[in-house]
């Protein structure tokens, strides 16, 4: 399994882990299932682009109505969620400047779509809006059944694009980080965020319905542990990203042999 995840990117990834520069990038588009995957996994890295005038864009899988959580104390339902999420989701994308456009899928069940047509949807995105750099989750390394599969239909998409017009893949793997470089290496590209960390936490304040608890439980001055400091440098020092090669098979597609 590690020679397999490592050669997905073998042809295409650097030799050793190299900084997120905008310069070169005329525009980038995250593409991620859910309200809010885009400020945690790559808020940074949107908000830097901004800054230095990149156009940049959040293609959205979902509404994110099947989502657990309704605030705290809650202040929604299930019913109103959709609604919901999609104020805060525009609200956020404000904050990194970022423009937003939904595929309009079934939350949690975008396994179950054909893979094909999810990828159809993401390349006319992709076509139109012309990226240099497309973000997405590691397929096989999502945790999440949307961002395993979203993220396979992304590769799918810039894969069934002629060789010199495709996009740079940048793949957020979800995990233990200390697993995931065993299993992938070293990530290949870091973004240093600490310059935007504040509009990131703003990004994400404004997915209040899915934030109040984390916000919470780090304001309340308790002594961070490893796994907590970890993941606090996630939302304020660095993002980073495996570079992924669309013609190699993804972990994904392997595992379905």
């Amino acid at each position: 399994m590690l020679s397999e995840a490592k050669g997905q990117a073998a042809d295409t990834a650097p030799s050793r882990t190299v900084p997120f520069h905008t310069v070169g990038e005329s525009a980038v588009l995250a593409v991620f299932p859910h309200p809010d995957d885009e400020s945690f996994a790559a808020g940074g890295t949107l908000a830097l682009c901004n800054e230095a005038g990149v156009r940049t864009m959040y293609l959205c899988g979902t509404y994110g109505d099947m989502g657990r959580r309704m605030g705290r104390p809650a202040f929604t339902n299930r019913e109103a969620l959709r609604d919901v999420r999609t104020v805060e989701l525009r609200d956020a994308c404000a904050v990194l400047g970022c423009e937003l456009a939904f595929m309009g899928l079934r939350d949690k069940c975008i396994e179950f779509e054909d893979p094909a047509d999810v990828a159809a949807q993401v390349r006319r995105v992709i076509e139109e809006f012309a990226p240099t750099t497309v973000i997405t989750y590691y397929p096989g390394h999502g945790v999440h059944s949307d961002h395993d599969a979203l993220g396979q239909a992304t590769v799918l998409a810039v894969r069934g694009m002629p060789v010199a017009a495709r996009p740079r893949i940048l793949a957020v793997a979800v995990g233990d980080p200390a697993e995931l470089r065993e299993q992938l290496g070293e990530p290949h590209v870091r973004a240093d965020i600490r310059g935007v960390k504040d509009r990131k936490l703003d990004a994400l304040r404004a997915h209040r319905s899915q934030t109040e608890t984390m916000f919470a439980h780090m304001d309340d001055g308790a002594k961070e542990d490893g796994q907590t400091s970890t993941f606090s440098e996630r939302l304020t020092v660095r993002e980073e990203f495996y570079v992924l090669d669309a013609d190699a098979p993804t972990l994904v597609e392997r595992a379905r042999g």
